[in-house]
Order: C-alpha cells, then sequence, then structure tokens
C-alpha cells in the first residue's frame, strides 16, 4: 500500500476533461452499462454529518469513493464535502490507485448533466440560469458549454460576492453574465421564465423557484439533493415536466424531488420518463412541457472517470 499511487485534483482534471468525461459516460452506457445495476450506496449518520460509500464494479475495474459531508466545516473553514476514491483491479480486487474523491466528483457530476442536456435541450439553447455559487455551479457552466451554444449566464446565490465573484469568472470567459442575489423574487423569476437551461447546485431543502415558471421545452437539471426529504424543484414542475432519471431504483430512493411528489400524490412512479441510458439510447421522447434531469450522483460515474484516468496516468508514467 506504501507504493499507491495518488491522482491529485491537478493530474485527474488534467488526464480527464470534463469534455471527455461526458463522451466516457455516453461510451459506457452505449456500451451495456446498465445504471440500475449499481450497488445501492449507504449512507452513514454520524455525529459530524455523514458518510457516503459509493462501490461500483464494470469490466476490468472497480472502485470505492467514500465521501463525507459535514455541515459545520465552512464556518470552520473547511470543505463541507471531503473524500477519496479507491480503484481497484476487477478480477482480484487489488488496489491500484486512490484518487482526490472530491475533484472527481466536481468532474463526473457536471459530466453527466452535460450528457442529459445533450439529448433533453433543443440544439439552440444559449441562455443558463444556474442556482449555487460553487465548483459545482462553475463545472457545469463549463460543461454545458460543451455540449449547447451557452452565451449568457445568470447566477443566483444566497451570497452576493460570491454570486458575483462567479458571474466575473463567466465573463472572463466570454459569456455575458449577472449575479442576481436569492432574495430578488423579481430578478429570479424573470430568469427562469425565459431561460433555455436552469441548472440547480444547491444545498437547499426546498424548492428553490415556483414550478409554473420554467417555458415548455426548457430544460431543468436537479444535481443539489441526495436526500428523501430535500428538494430543489417543486411538485407542480415535476408534474408537468418529462422527467429523467439516472436509475430509476437510486430515484425512488433518494431523490427527494420525484420522491415527495410521488408522497403527496401530485406523481405516481410511472411518471418518470426514462433512465439516462434509455435516453441515449433514444428509448424515450419528451412531451410538449419543460424537461427534468434529476441526478443525485452513482458510483458507476466515478468508475468510469477514475478508471480513465488511471489508464491515462499509467500510459503516460510507462
Amino acid at each position: 500500500m506504501t507504493d499507491l499511487p495518488y491522482l491529485d485534483a491537478a493530474t485527474l482534471r488534467r488526464l480527464v476533461p470534463v469534455a471527455r468525461a461526458v463522451d466516457l459516460l455516453e461510451d459506457a452506457l452505449r456500451d451495456g452499462l446498465d445504471p440500475e445495476d449499481t450497488p445501492r450506496r449507504p449512507i452513514v449518520e454520524l455525529p459530524a454529518g455523514q458518510l457516503l460509500l459509493m462501490p461500483a464494479a464494470a469490466g476490468r475495474y472497480a472502485g470505492l469513493k467514500a465521501v463525507s459531508v459535514a455541515p459545520g466545516n465552512p464556518a470552520r473553514g473547511l470543505p463541507r464535502i471531503q473524500g477519496t476514491y479507491l480503484l481497484l483491479d476487477g478480477d482480484t480486487l487489488a488496489s491500484l490507485a486512490a484518487l482526490d474523491g472530491v475533484a472527481l466528483t466536481d468532474v463526473r457530476t457536471p459530466a453527466v448533466s452535460a450528457l442529459a442536456v445533450r439529448h433533453l435541450a433543443a440544439p439552440d439553447a444559449r441562455d443558463l440560469v444556474v442556482f449555487g455559487s460553487g465548483p459545482q455551479a462553475w463545472g457545469h457552466v463549463a460543461a454545458l458549454r460543451e455540449v449547447r451554444p451557452i452565451d449568457r449566464v445568470t447566477v443566483v446565490g444566497r451570497d452576493p460576492a460570491r454570486a458575483e465573484a462567479l458571474a466575473a469568472h463567466c465573463r472572463d470567459g466570454g459569456l455575458k453574465a449577472e449575479a442576481v442575489a436569492a432574495p430578488a423574487a423579481d430578478a429570479v423569476m424573470a430568469a427562469v421564465s425565459r431561460a433555455d437551461l436552469v441548472v440547480c447546485c444547491t444545498t437547499a431543502r426546498d424548492p428553490l423557484f415556483p414550478g409554473h415558471l420554467p417555458r415548455d421545452g426548457a430544460t431543468v437539471v436537479a444535481v443539489g439533493s441526495h436526500e428523501p426529504d430535500a428538494r430543489e424543484l417543486d411538485g407542480s414542475l415535476i408534474a408537468r415536466a418529462t422527467v429523467v432519471v439516472e436509475a430509476r431504483s437510486t430515484a425512488l430512493a433518494e431523490a427527494g424531488d420525484v420522491i415527495v411528489p410521488i408522497r403527496h400524490g401530485t406523481i405516481t412512479t410511472g411518471h418518470l420518463a426514462g433512465n439516462l441510458a434509455e435516453l441515449i439510447a433514444g428509448r424515450l421522447e419528451p412531451g410538449p412541457g419543460p424537461r427534468v434531469f434529476k441526478s443525485t450522483g452513482m458510483a458507476w460515474e466515478d468508475l468510469v472517470v477514475a478508471a480513465t484516468a488511471y489508464e491515462a496516468w499509467h500510459a503516460a508514467k510507462g
């Protein structure tokens, strides 16, 4: 174990840029990977927060991501989310490498969203609203630019300084961008109503905007929650939308955005149009309303990206 290689954040991002990650995930699904077969992740409640354990096996590799979520850390000047990934040989289960788990999440989560957007959103989608101002928010801006001609971004955040910093980062990247403080209801409503794409990357436990706002044909992506009682989208939006999830089994266990409307009788489980593999295969057709992609994050996605990073590192080393 003392010689176990460690791929840090910079190495991982260099070896697997987000555009490459989008293609890798699509290739894995087209090659027959079934997201419904991914083992359920245990979520262990701890005094300081949660520990998420995400195992997966596919092809030549297996792996496990251990992620901690400590809500009190930001007040200490520490990251809320920390983690490490352990990549294993699929046949022997021998350890091959450890990777920065947070960087892995920061690459694969926007890549999964971009893959869904590639198949759900209108080809000319340009106007993006992002709820959140952290790494996932910027990661989604960068990833969605790889699949759609984004030229305008509205950043909605609770912290005006952080939201403006992200908007400035977008402007530095050649985009028209503005920041809106989350309590500014009129500005938020106007932005969501006109948007082609809305991405929710927050720690919110309650809906971020009224469900009637997204227009028909708009695509809404929600990635911020993985608990059955937490949601970023309200039931009225879910009810009028074509809803795609990573895997039905995972969504019905973890995604409050769909579990809460089912619990309230707003929708049934049959309302879910399909999973990501079915979307990629062209086996579902969006309806006339908005399109929603609800992501909770799955272990197969980490494994696909981690294995490719390891192979690229190994090839460069040898």
